[in-house]
């Protein structure tokens, strides 16, 4: 298949790597062209613009920061939808507003082009090794169109709907409960720690025994030892999901109140600063109220 990668930060990048190795023929595009060369090396074509990007390309897929840069990327000036062909395929990973991802089913259907919301949960070491989850909204035929694009990245598909919005919330309902893990760990490990508690002893014990999932491993871990750099996921990134969170919430009449504190705790963050660090990193000002000093 011709497939376009627009986007290529931490994740946008392996992903079109993960692509490429599968056999397929690849365009890339990146605002900035420095994560343009490895790939070029690999066999990418490398697009200046996303309308470049696209022309004749079976499938495109957008993994941006957030809905700023979707928009520009999609429909802006020299957007991609004005060569995107009729038939053509995008899927957009990137975690976005539930308005503008009904907004893009929109205009695409307009051109007769079609959309697949699918935005997908791992951290960038997931995507280099192909082990992202995937979770697809948009009609049985296109989602089965994607199916050997989803393969090379992903280890699981879930079709949660063919609307393609119900993707884009559950991501961003999956995302609260990653960033309520960081706030509750945060908060027994300041407890804990007052009481002279050994942050690694907790974390070892809770997440082999009662909270042995991945994500309690992984985030857990960073609270716990407060490495945040390299971030996996920045800070703004992780406070802009929140507010969509509750943005979306607000939308349905659903009081979020764990979503507020996150919030809350996230801005004060970046406040003091924490701008370039990893979004578990908030974890930081929860251990700061309680008096503590970093470990």
């Amino acid at each position: 298949m011709k497939v376009a990668v627009l986007g290529l930060g931490n994740m946008g990048a392996p992903i079109a790597r993960r692509i490429l190795e599968a056999g397929h023929e690849v365009s890339v595009y990146n605002r900035s062209q420095a994560p343009t060369q490895k790939l070029a090396e690999a066999g990418a074509k490398v697009a200046t613009t996303p309308y470049e990007a696209v022309r004749g390309v079976d499938i495109a897929i957008t993994m941006l920061a957030d809905d700023h840069a979707v928009e520009q990327v999609v429909l802006g000036e020299r957007g991609m939808i004005g060569s995107f062909a009729a038939g053509a395929i995008h899927v957009s990973m990137s975690t976005i507003s539930v308005d503008l991802s009904g907004r893009l089913a929109e205009a695409h259907a307009q051109k007769k082009q079609r959309y697949v919301s699918a935005p997908v949960f791992g951290r960038p070491e997931a995507a280099q090794a192909g082990k992202l989850f995937v979770v697809a909204g948009g009609s049985d035929d296109n989602v089965a169109r994607c199916a050997p694009i989803f393969g090379a990245i992903g280890q699981r598909t879930f079709h949660i709907s063919e609307d393609p919005v119900a993707a884009n919330v559950v991501k961003l309902g999956g995302n609260f409960l990653i960033a309520s893990v960081i706030e509750t760990f945060g908060e027994a490990l300041a407890l804990t720690r007052k009481y002279g508690v050994k942050p690694e002893q907790f974390v070892e014990l809770l997440t082999n025994s009662l909270f042995a999932a991945p994500v309690y491993k992984t985030y857990a871990t960073l609270v716990a030892t407060e490495k945040f750099e390299p971030a996996g996921f920045k800070l703004p990134l992780g406070l802009k999901d929140v507010c969509l969170v509750l943005a979306a919430a607000d939308a349905k009449r659903v009081p979020m109140p764990v979503a507020g504190v996150i919030r809350d705790h996230m801005l004060t963050g970046l406040a003091k600063g924490m701008d370039e660090l990893d979004w578990s990193s908030f974890s930081r000002v929860i251990a700061e109220n309680a008096g503590l000093k970093p470990a």
